[in-house]
């Protein structure tokens, strides 16, 4: 696995814009805010073409203006890193014009993002063995103030940071709006752990493997085509042994578990060592006496290995950013979570 240089302190952090821009509020306005903080301290900005566009359908731009960008930026010695500016819903019509050859053979770049993004940070991992940042967009840092989180994903890309500690309470109703685009995370909900080994309930979990994993809604969607290559990347990876983190943002319950077992039919679990599940967006929901948890479980249960849900991943925030293709060890205690990660 392929790991970049970190951040430095006056290096350049270069935007793009493969999947949705901030052409609109509030993700114009907090975008711009994060520019200012990032330039307070202390690095240069590199904005990417279609970083302000809107004219795509489910993506910035066109889809080769997008790819172009992605590979072009990637590739360039103009910044340091790269951060997506948001999700969205067609990023994965990029990717035939993005050319993962070139990047493959490219210095190593961190790249964060997450959402929509999967499309790149899963693929790094899996096409180019390079590990990647599932964490938040471009827009999120113009909150004010920055929450824990924020500086977390920060300090990941500077090198400061390699353990993460779940977040005491998430957000389940955001105040974020055209008219209050700075708002911060207004976290009212408490995290609640539900952790599995097999189909019983477990207090303590302890497990160790390859982060792997992303927005299940993309990852399904990417299962079988030539962007595919799970099969080799477990065939490589297999002896460390692979946790799985997925999150959902638009499937309901039902999609989740259809998910889950095309996954699980394609053979992408078939070295798992323990999965870290995510708050779907869509949370709480029960469809005909299914629920969240038993959309995950009933299929899981037969690896008879740890899996935790409701962590801080994914579209519920505060989300943990995790590296995609670091080895990681994670520790559960009844509601709190350990992450720590390795670069090897």
């Amino acid at each position: 696995m392929r790991y970049p240089d970190f951040l430095k302190a006056n290096g350049t952090i270069g935007f793009v814009a493969p999947s949705f821009g901030c052409n609109i509020e509030p993700y114009r306005s907090g975008f711009l805010n994060a520019q200012k903080k990032f330039r307070d301290l202390g690095h240069a900005i590199d904005l990417g073409p279609n970083c302000y566009e809107g004219q795509g359908i489910g993506i910035s731009n066109t889809p080769w203006a997008c790819g172009d960008e992605l590979t072009a930026y990637y590739c360039s010695r103009q910044n340091d890193i790269l951060i997506s500016c948001g999700g969205g819903e067609l990023m994965c019509e990029t990717l035939n014009h993005v050319d993962f050859g070139k990047i493959a053979a490219a210095p190593p770049k961190w790249y964060m993002g997450f959402s929509d993004n999967t499309n790149m940070t899963f693929l790094l991992a899996t096409l180019c063995d390079t590990a990647s940042v599932y964490g938040p967009c471009a827009a999120a840092f113009g909150m004010e103030p920055w929450h824990v989180s924020l500086h977390d994903a920060y300090e990941i890309l500077r090198g400061e940071r390699r353990e993460l500690s779940g977040y005491s309470l998430w957000e389940k109703e955001s105040k974020k709006d055209e008219e209050h685009p700075l708002e911060p995370y207004y976290v009212t909900e408490p995290r609640i752990l539900h952790s599995f080994v097999g189909a019983e309930v477990a207090a303590d979990i302890r497990m160790h493997g390859r982060l792997l994993g992303g927005c299940m809604d993309c990852l399904v969607n990417l299962l079988g085509t030539k962007f595919d290559r799970v099969a080799e990347f477990n065939e490589t990876y297999g002896g460390d042994g692979i946790l799985w983190f997925l999150e959902a943002c638009d499937l309901n319950v039902m999609a989740i578990r259809r998910a889950i077992w095309q996954m699980e039919n394609a053979g992408w679990f078939s070295h798992c060592k323990g999965f870290l599940i995510g708050r779907p967006l869509i949370h709480g929901q029960e469809m005909m006496g299914l629920d969240q948890y038993h959309a995950v479980i009933d299929l899981l249960a037969k690896y008879r290995v740890p899996v935790v849900m409701d962590a801080d991943l994914g579209h519920l925030p505060p989300m943990m950013p995790l590296v995609c293709g670091s080895m990681a060890t994670v520790d559960v205690s009844g509601n709190d979570i350990h992450i720590e990660m390795e670069y090897c």
